[in-house]
């Protein structure tokens, strides 16, 4: 946000007793967040010192900066009928929040049926499916209105980019931190580029040097 960026990505997992939390791994010290109550891991410290956040604590950091897209990605869970219920919550937290609004947030997940299910229950809403196992054509058919691919398939897939722009898809670029990749990103015309740099990322784009 300090650095004037559109969005902040965040990665949601959802533990036993339904409480959503913000953590990139599917466990925390050896236990799987989808086969533990949230009390095993409220007092967990991150690397900062702080506690796991909650979905709800960070909805409402995330409300302070109006200008700033809530990038919420779903973690993949067990079954279907685990992510159903993952969604629903998730959609039910936004609501509460008051954050269901497809100008302030977008989906990304590798789970296929969450995709499916997200861009279903809401096709206003940008839905990104992570990862090449699909190509833009085929998730087209499902529904889905968004791609987000490592920077290095739109290389390999060269039509894919090409076939996006034909179905109407939002186009992202991951794992883009080289100053290199993210010229190249942004010359090709992507909508975004995820990136773990990003002040360098704002100059190259402030500065329009591709």
């Amino acid at each position: 946000q300090e650095a004037g960026f559109w969005g902040s990505e965040f990665d949601v997992n959802m533990t036993s007793d339904g409480e959503l939390i913000i953590y990139h791994d599917s466990d925390v010290e050896g236990k799987n967040i989808e086969k533990h109550p949230y009390s095993e891991f409220k007092d967990f410290k991150i690397k900062n010192g702080e506690t796991i956040p909650t979905i709800d604590q960070y909805l409402e950091q995330g409300k302070k900066y109006p200008e700033t897209m809530l990038v919420y990605e779903l973690k993949p869970h067990s079954s279907i009928e685990v992510e159903e219920k993952f969604v629903n919550l998730t959609i039910s937290k936004l609501k509460e929040h008051d954050l269901l609004d497809p100008e302030r947030v977008m989906f990304i997940s590798f789970s296929l049926y969450i995709c499916e299910r997200l861009a279903a229950l809401l096709p206003e809403f940008t839905v990104q499916f992570l990862g090449s196992s699909k190509s833009p054509a085929e998730l087209a058919k499902l529904g889905i209105n968004g791609v987000d691919y490592n920077h290095a398939v739109y290389t390999l897939h060269k039509k894919w980019y090409s076939q996006a722009r034909k179905n109407r898809m939002s186009v992202n670029a991951w794992t883009v931190n080289a100053a290199s990749d993210m010229k190249r990103m942004i010359k090709m015309g992507v909508d975004q580029i995820t990136t773990d740099q990003p002040l360098e990322a704002r100059e190259i784009l402030k500065s329009r040097e591709l």
